[in-house]
């Protein structure tokens, strides 16, 4: 089947055929490097980053460029305001950016151009747009003019007359048309600015996605991502700028744009201007990357979605079943001594075993064949445009497959057979496959707000019941010390904890070892006891 891919240019569902075969190029807008990035731009970048993934797993090679905003007026407004360079604000949140685009698991673009890198390219492609009289200069500012491209309007499907009708700024009497938009802007004072045919200035901030894109991807490109915020007026404006230098059309195979993330119920997306916004930093303080991107994959992209603490209850309590479910089938195969450490062969598609037979009996609990189900569901979900909620329902659906499978074989304990271990590890390898196709590791760690509360806990037991505790233990020391939390790792917190408790219960002081349980469960922390002592997993 072939991958099916929704246009916003065509309004319509495409069969995806990209210019040259096997290979995509992609560009992504990327952030304005005036502040800090929110959950709002992770919702973006992580449906763009699954996109990319799944066509790497149909065998695609994508070449990635998102595009850094290092030249805007909030970078210049900000950067007089904070008393610092427009140079050095634009590298500290991109340097910040970066960080926590690895924190969500967000795979790193092949390029990542800046704006000011691409003046030349930029200067260029206005010289060319006015020598074809699709551009004009006044008074040092050069505009696009909008009546000079017949397809003006045609992705956000609006006239001139609407768009004028819905703008929400003044209009410039010196412009041919209200809605002519600016190429090249004149210097003010204490701006940054770079010579031109026209005088000193700095470009206009929609000609340099146009610049890079076409510096690094070439003329036409195959997809084109961002925001639905986005598709008026700035990827309206690309299209027109691009197609008036290069003569080609289309300038993109394929527009792609995500719904947007709101704070509430309501019409506001959120927004820095605004100030409704959830920082990236502020999310990574108490959520892991995987409930995040559950969260974000669990409605289709292209509906808007509302960040809410039930939402992302639910998104936690999905991840942590998806990764207990691997953890539970590694379980019971290291327990099943020297047959424990073979390579399971890969699971066949149903249509090799001899279509919708019976339950193999190679395979008793017939995880090989949930396995090649999920994967022919996922695959189909995926390519009927990205749907990530179907896709999902696959990769629970063998999640609970695995867990009733694994429950058997812990059951029959050294009697399991072989075959049954077999279809245990093809099924957690073809969950984890299918998995990190969507960007999700299975993997959690303890967050700060975490971290800190395991401190707090630490730093009283300390006090209360310093009986527990093995007084040359390093960690004793520290925490008496008051070292921070942030200087103190979470699993060594937790560690420490868990031996208190183990010594309370050695002293069979049951009531002291329930609490610590308990307030360990408080914090997200799930203790449970084993044959030799005690293991944790995170909620």
């Amino acid at each position: 089947m072939a991958i099916r891919v929704y246009n916003t240019l065509s309004k319509r569902a495409e069969e995806f055929a990209p210019r040259h075969p096997g290979e995509v190029r992609m560009y992504v807008c990327g952030p304005n490097l005036y502040g800090p990035a929110h959950v709002g731009h992770a919702f973006s970048f992580l449906v763009l980053d699954v996109i990319r993934r799944y066509l790497e797993f149909r065998g695609y090679r994508v070449t990635l460029v998102q595009n850094f905003t290092d030249i805007e007026d909030r970078i210049i407004e900000t950067a007089r305001e904070r008393g610092t360079t427009v140079e050095a604000l634009a590298a500290q949140y991109a340097e910040r950016f970066l960080r926590e685009m690895d924190w969500l698991g967000i795979r790193r673009a092949d390029h990542y151009p800046r704006a000011t890198a691409a003046v030349p390219k930029m200067l260029e492609m206005i010289q060319v747009l006015v020598d074809r009289g699709l551009a004009y200069a006044v008074d040092g500012d050069v505009y696009f003019r909008v009546t000079k491209f017949p397809d003006y309007g045609r992705l956000s499907g609006r006239s001139l007359e609407e768009m004028q009708a819905g703008a929400r700024i003044d209009v410039d009497p010196r412009k041919e048309h209200p809605m002519d938009f600016a190429l090249w802007k004149a210097a003010k004072p204490g701006e940054p600015a770079w010579d031109s045919p026209w005088g000193r200035g700095r470009p206009g901030w929609h000609i340099e996605c146009s610049a890079m894109s076409i510096t690094l991807l070439g003329e036409q490109l195959d997809v084109h991502g961002g925001g639905q915020d986005l598709v008026f007026p700035h990827h309206e404006n690309e299209i027109a700028q691009s197609e008036g230098y290069t003569g080609k059309k289309p300038f993109v195979r394929y527009w792609m744009h995500n719904g947007l993330l709101r704070l509430s119920e309501g019409p506001e997306k959120m927004t820095r201007h605004l100030g409704n916004i959830v920082t990236i930093e502020e999310a990574m303080e108490r959520l892991q990357p995987d409930a995040i991107r559950l969260f974000a994959l669990s409605s289709h992209y292209r509906s808007p979605a509302t960040w809410t603490d039930e939402a992302l209850d639910a998104a936690t309590r999905g991840a942590e079943r998806l990764r207990t479910a691997v953890e539970h089938v590694e379980t019971v195969l290291r327990g099943d001594g020297s047959r424990g450490g073979g390579v399971a062969a890969p699971a066949q598609p149903a249509a090799q075993r001899g279509g919708e037979a019976a339950e193999s009996t190679e395979d008793p609990a017939g995880v090989t064949r949930a396995a090649a189900s999920a994967r022919e569901a996922f695959t189909a979900a995926m390519d009927d445009d990205f749907n990530t909620p179907r896709a999902l329902a696959a990769i629970f659906d063998l999640a609970t497959a695995l867990n009733k499978a694994a429950d058997a074989a812990a059951k029959a304990g050294a009697h399991a057979p072989p075959a049954a271990l077999a279809g245990l590890r093809t099924g957690r390898d073809t969950l984890r496959t299918l998995a990190g196709v969507l960007g999700l590791r299975l993997t959690a760690a303890v967050t700060a707000e975490q971290r800190r509360a395991l401190h707090r806990f630490a730093q009283d037991l300390l006090k209360e019941r310093p009986d527990l505790f093995d007084s040359a233990h390093p960690l004793v020391a520290r925490l008496r010390a008051a070292e921070p939390a942030n200087e103190i790792s979470g699993d060594d917190l937790v560690a420490l904890i868990a031996e208190g408790r183990m010594r309370a219960r050695r002293q069979k002081d049951w009531s002291t070892s329930d609490a610590i349980r308990s307030r360990l469960q408080a914090v997200g922390v799930l203790l449970e006891d084993a044959p030799t002592g005690w293991t944790w997993r995170l909620r």
